[in-house]
């Protein structure tokens, strides 16, 4: 390697000399320092070398410790090194080479010798740099598309959200309030003995990533029943309740559809199915009770009720936002996991600041 940087290392400067006039006699270019603790600081740069020849027996701080030093820190743990030493014991050698030297040279140095022990050195050391390198290329492709493949994940469920939503213009901005909600619960959750082992960042990313598709399947109302401008009819009402069954079945048949699983598309699928169930058993569809409904969807079932009582329609109005506490609270250990309405009591004031910047004028 042309060019290359060798630091020598070495209390005698007569071998100082002969090594720096051998190494740049072929082209490289040469580093002296006369103990440790100028080797140390040279080994840093800028500019690094390539390769240190390092001495073994120096007065103060000797090879070994050097070496100890360059390893220990992540700026020099790299760097090729080559033992110098007057010892011929093959112990010596063998201790080195454990200590994480590269090679063991002995003293009087054989020119031939040293020149080939360093040029393997600087050449095995060049093709790990360029291993390195195709390897971060590589690191940062993969990186790069799995940064795209989540931002198309993110934009296809967030379209596929606001298909359903556009079936329902007065929900405004429903699903981005009730993502923060799920957020917001699912976070404060974290910290409690029951759910901490579940509620860890990855499964709140997944809540979060999810809470969008709770309301899909009202892409399958029809309009009358949908939009209708009043309080639904019983029978109505029958049908407006199928959404839940609905839209999991559209999330089931998509998860057939691919190669394997897809955790948040489980998630979703129980959000979907199950936000409306009661912890008392008098939800639907499936009348589960208590911890037999997922915590996913027992989180959505406080941020979707939390949302629809402070926002408008047009058979209503809307709540203001103690009325609206006060509703959750009443529905604690009926409608609602007692849990997440504690969660929800004690970041309430974090909900409030949610839904006003979501376009919400609660009061």
């Amino acid at each position: 390697m042309p060019n290359a940087r060798v630091l020598i290392v070495d209390d005698v400067p007569e071998n100082l000399a002969v090594l720096g006039e051998l190494l740049q006699h072929e082209g490289y270019q040469v580093q002296v320092a006369n103990g440790g603790a100028v080797a140390l600081r040279l080994a840093v740069g800028p500019p690094a070398p390539d390769l240190i020849l390092l001495d073994v027996t120096m007065p103060g701080m000797d090879g070994y410790e050097v070496l100890r030093r360059l390893r220990a820190d992540p700026r020099t743990a790299a760097l090729p090194v080559l033992f110098l030493t007057a010892r011929g014991d093959p112990g010596d050698e063998e201790y080195g080479l454990l200590q994480g030297a590269e090679d063991y040279l002995t003293k009087p140095i054989r020119p031939a010798l040293v020149l080939a022990r360093v040029r393997n050195q600087l050449q095995a050391k060049r093709a790990r740099d360029v291993l390195a390198n195709q390897n971060a290329l590589l690191e940062a492709e993969v990186r790069r598309r799995m940064e795209d493949n989540d931002r198309i994940q993110r934009v296809t469920i967030r379209a596929l959200a606001h298909l359903a939503e556009t079936r329902d213009p007065e929900t405004g901005n429903h699903i981005l309030r009730t993502q923060s909600y799920m957020g917001l619960l699912a976070r404060r959750l974290a910290s409690h003995p029951r759910h901490a082992a579940v509620l860890d960042e990855a499964m709140i990313e997944q809540l979060v990533r999810s809470a969008p598709l709770h309301d899909i399947g009202k892409v399958g109302i029809p309009d009358h029943i949908l939009l209708k401008r009043a309080p639904l009819a019983p029978d109505e009402w029958e049908v407006m309740k199928t959404h839940a069954r609905l839209g999991a079945e559209a999330i089931e048949q998509a998860e057939r559809d691919i190669d394997q699983p897809v955790p948040f598309l489980q998630v979703a699928r129980q959000i979907a199915r199950w936000h409306h169930e009661h912890w008392d058993g008098r939800g639907y569809p499936d009348g589960l009770v208590g911890e037999a409904i997922p915590l996913s969807a027992r989180l959505m079932a406080v941020a979707d009720v939390f949302d629809s009582l402070v926002s408008p329609r047009v058979y209503k109005r809307p709540f203001d936002v103690e009325r609206a506490r006060q509703a959750i609270v009443d529905g604690r250990g009926t409608q609602f996991d007692p849990d997440v309405v504690d969660a929800f009591c004690a970041g309430f004031d974090d909900f409030v600041a949610v839904a006003r910047s979501h376009g919400l004028p609660v009061g």
